[in-house]
């Protein structure tokens, strides 16, 4: 029986001056070794034509997380604070994909970049630079540590709704690692989760859609250890595989 596939929109990425389509490989070992589906990356450039396509062939989307930032011009009209820290060609296929996604219910889960795609894609706003807000911690990451303690645990998110049913817990730790945050929060999305400092750290989609699940934190990183991630991951499998969960 062929696994149910699991679209992942990729980046710009620029290795000696030429334009790579990327996603990093933790993504797609998360959807493969923890979901259990097959990871496909949809490669940048589409129109709402490639859009169509890719529909057609997604049994689930994976919106992951990256060194980018959504511009701004996308939710209003402040300049970018990091210009050279945007993906334009990015933004043009994940927003209208992500409408094109809850219309058709297909099952969506959206990390970090992801996250705060998912906001914007629906309406939503952005704040550029949280750490720069009054009242709101600094949530970006320690650049100089080793991946294993840059992707650890830093503070706790308190959950309500239905990942706190999911996750059966009032209250988890999670990593940081993000310079934007949710600062108008769109119609149509749920807060479920939120960091001691009042963010919002997690988003539930339409009540009728089969998984549409926003984090602003990093669940695929250690997705095989820690219970959350895993329960995540495997609940986004299920929906992919259109067994209910």
């Amino acid at each position: 029986m062929s696994r149910p596939i699991v679209v992942i929109p990729a980046c710009t990425k620029l290795i000696e001056g030429h334009a790579f389509d990327a996603v990093g490989r933790k993504y797609s070992a998360a959807i493969a070794e923890v979901a259990e589906c097959q990871p496909l990356l949809a490669p940048l450039g589409a129109s709402m034509a490639d859009i169509g396509a890719i529909l057609e062939v997604a049994d689930a989307i994976l919106l992951s997380g990256s060194v980018s930032n959504v511009a701004p011009e996308h939710y209003g009209t402040e300049a970018p604070l990091k210009p050279d820290a945007l993906d334009p060609v990015r933004d043009a296929l994940t927003l209208p994909l992500i409408r094109a996604a809850i219309e058709r219910k297909t099952p969506l889960f959206a990390i970090c970049r992801g996250f705060q795609e998912l906001n914007v894609a629906l309406g939503g706003s952005l704040h550029q630079a949280v750490h720069d807000v009054d009242g709101h911690s600094d949530h970006r990451a320690r650049s100089d540590l080793p991946l294993d303690e840059m992707y650890g645990p830093v503070h706790p998110v308190s959950l309500r709704g239905t990942l706190r049913d999911w996750v059966g817990s009032d209250e988890i730790m999670v990593n940081s690692l993000h310079w934007q945050g949710i600062a108008r929060l769109a119609d149509g999305l749920k807060p479920e989760a939120f960091a001691e400092d009042g963010l919002v750290e997690a988003v539930r989609g339409p009540d009728d859609a089969t998984f549409c699940l926003g984090v602003q934190w990093h669940p695929e990183w250690g997705a095989k250890s820690n219970p959350v991630s895993t329960s995540l991951f495997r609940r986004f499998g299920a929906a992919a595989k259109g067994v209910a969960s």
